[in-house]
């Protein structure tokens, strides 16, 4: 069992920049592949970003592919997404999730999730 928290949405302005974070239960996270996704209103969960249980891999949208990084420290449980450049349309929950393998792009290819964190980017 894996628990997730994400942490660092919140309001900006376009062009701004944020920086979230998820931190992960249990001792076998440096094993996992993860992944971020979020979620606009009345839209689908959509695939943002993921990354490789070494860190080595990653692997991104196009709709954010040079705006985005993601990226993990294992000797701390987390993987983070910086975010820059934002746009009004990437306003939406984001949450991250752990794999089931790679590269993974659909959300029922994912296994345990965090609750999310808002993140709104005013135009």
């Amino acid at each position: 069992q894996v628990q997730l928290v994400e942490s660092g949405g919140g309001l900006v302005q376009a062009g701004g920049s944020l920086r979230l974070s998820c931190a992960a239960s249990g001792r076998t996270f440096s094993s996992y592949n993860m992944g971020w996704f979020r979620q606009a209103p009345g839209k689908a969960r959509e695939f943002v970003a993921a990354i490789s249980w070494r860190g080595g891999g990653t692997g991104y949208a196009d709709s954010v592919k040079g705006r985005f990084t993601i990226s993990r420290d294992n000797a701390k449980n987390t993987v983070s997404l910086q975010m820059n450049s934002l746009k009004p349309e990437d306003t939406a929950v984001y949450y991250c999730a752990v794999a089931r393998g790679w590269v993974r792009t659909r959300p029922d290819e994912y296994d345990y999730w965090g609750q999310g964190t808002q993140v709104t980017v005013s135009s």
